[in-house]
């Protein structure tokens, strides 16, 4: 899978327990994969999503609401650095989801987080997703790590995250449910 594009600097920060939180400044390139194209979030695109106003190259359910939670975060503190990728099928050129890498990573370890719209669900589009998502995030500066929660009750996406190849590695109290943590291999 394809991807290019500089990475400006990297930011060491103690977080809170002594643990230590890197901060990475990236240009991010687009990412893509057989049938999709991660796209950064562009300001323009979560400006639309925050107001509502429908773009010809959506899905017809996009945004969900995912997306629109993390629109509203990009749109709140633009100029904080981010990792949150539109999901675009390479066919039609549809936006049909999000992904993101919930920056900084804090003691090499890197969260990430994804939705598909459910029209194109059942696809193996998340998987392929997250596939991408987590080779580019292990060439990233200072990560060791890369790993997703997810509440067990939620069958699709364990299957998706065991189908990308992550395994499960424990529980953490979530809250009022405890989510399973799954690791890169």
């Amino acid at each position: 899978m394809p991807f290019s594009g500089s990475r400006a600097h990297l930011l060491t920060r103690r977080g809170p327990g002594h643990s230590t939180t890197l901060e990475i400044a990236l240009s991010f390139p687009d990412l893509t994969t057989d049938r999709l194209v991660l796209r950064h979030w562009s300001p323009e695109e979560a400006a639309a999503v925050v107001a509502d106003e429908r773009r010809p190259h959506w899905a017809a359910d996009f945004p969900a609401p995912g997306e629109r939670m993390i629109a509203g975060l990009l749109t709140r503190d633009p100029d904080r650095p981010h990792g949150h990728f539109q999901v675009i099928e390479r066919e039609t050129g549809l936006t049909v989801g999000g992904i993101g890498l919930k920056l900084p990573a804090v003691d090499g370890a890197l969260e990430f987080g994804y939705g598909i719209v459910p029209s194109r669900r059942c696809r193996g589009y998340t998987t392929e997703a997250v596939r991408a998502l987590v080779a580019f995030a292990r060439t990233l500066p200072g990560v060791t790590e890369v790993f997703a929660t997810v509440d067990p009750a939620n069958v699709p996406s364990v299957r998706v995250l065991q189908k990308a190849g992550l395994r499960h590695t424990g529980s953490v109290p979530a809250d009022e449910v405890t989510l399973h943590r799954y690791v890169a291999g």
